[in-house]
């Protein structure tokens, strides 16, 4: 006899969970959607998504709840208060915050859960649209052992590399590592193509030599072949590059550890980001470089 599959409310369908939910919709599970914008969902309903028109009904419904919202503020709202998550999901469920978040806050979302019988887990992930498109997203996790051995068969469905990190918060942490090796990289990526084109160099041809050493990395591969086709569209927005590496900067600033490589990128993408490319991808950053 078959197990049947544990009904999954999914809240958040932009750039990165649209293809998430896909996902788990493709694997058989049954998906219900919630997002501020429901013409976000259309295709996923098309695909046998159900509708929810409020956190409340689908919290009520669903046995495991997927998050990944924008900004803190956000994840505050729909976890918190008389219509958020943690006062209408029932005792027994799950609740995973993939938003790239306040460790602080995984910390009491995980401690407000647990008074009410439910396991909390934030799991932000990392891997672009194209690791979104592919589910072979790096998920890191904070939270319960149990928790995590229970929602793996889901997190095998959206990514490919999955570890628990620790306890509540700490997959938060994780992903702010992560942040902070990618921002002083970026910086690093639109200065080598720059310097490519003004040494008279096909900087595509450069790429073929330089991705496979030493200096390879995930954006030398994907971001920088974008950056030289002029290609901006987001596969991570500008905007929320820069709130993630405030919420970096701000973490480690409280732990007493200077970042600088951090501080300068954020600079820079702050920057880029009054020049009108909040909404672009983050490797509009050359356009810094190649006035």
């Amino acid at each position: 006899m078959t197990m049947e599959k544990p009904k999954i409310g999914f809240i958040g369908t932009g750039v990165m969970g649209k293809s998430m939910a896909d996902h788990l919709l493709q694997a058989g599970y049954p998906v219900s959607i919630y997002t501020r914008t429901k013409s976000k969902a259309e295709s996923l309903l098309e695909n046998g998504a159900t509708w929810e028109d409020s956190v409340a009904s689908l919290s009520r419904k669903c046995s495991i709840i997927i998050t990944i919202v924008g900004y803190p503020q956000d994840v505050e709202a729909v976890y918190f208060g008389s219509a958020g998550i943690l006062e209408n999901v029932q005792a027994g469920s799950y609740v995973i915050d993939m938003t790239t978040s306040k460790p602080a806050l995984a910390q009491r979302i995980f401690s407000e859960a647990s008074k009410k019988d439910v396991q909390a887990l934030d799991a932000p992930v990392s891997g672009g649209d194209i690791g979104a498109k592919n589910g072979t997203l790096a998920i890191m996790v904070g939270g319960e052992q149990t928790a995590f051995d229970a929602v793996l068969p889901v997190f095998q469905v959206m990514g490919s590399n999955i570890l628990l990190q620790g306890p509540a918060g700490a997959g938060q942490h994780t992903k702010l590592s992560n942040q902070i090796t990618i921002a002083s990289n970026m910086v690093g990526v639109c200065e080598a193509i720059s310097y490519a084109k003004k040494a008279g160099l096909d900087p595509s041809l450069v790429l073929d030599s330089i991705t496979t050493g030493a200096a390879g990395s995930w954006s030398l591969s994907h971001l920088a072949p974008r950056m030289i086709r002029g290609d901006d569209a987001p596969g991570f927005f500008v905007k929320h590059f820069i709130k993630d590496m405030k919420i970096a900067l701000e973490s480690a600033q409280e732990m007493g550890l200077a970042t600088p490589g951090l501080a300068l990128s954020l600079q820079l993408y702050e920057e880029l980001a009054e020049n009108g490319e909040s909404d672009s991808g983050t490797q509009a950053l050359i356009k810094l470089f190649s006035k």
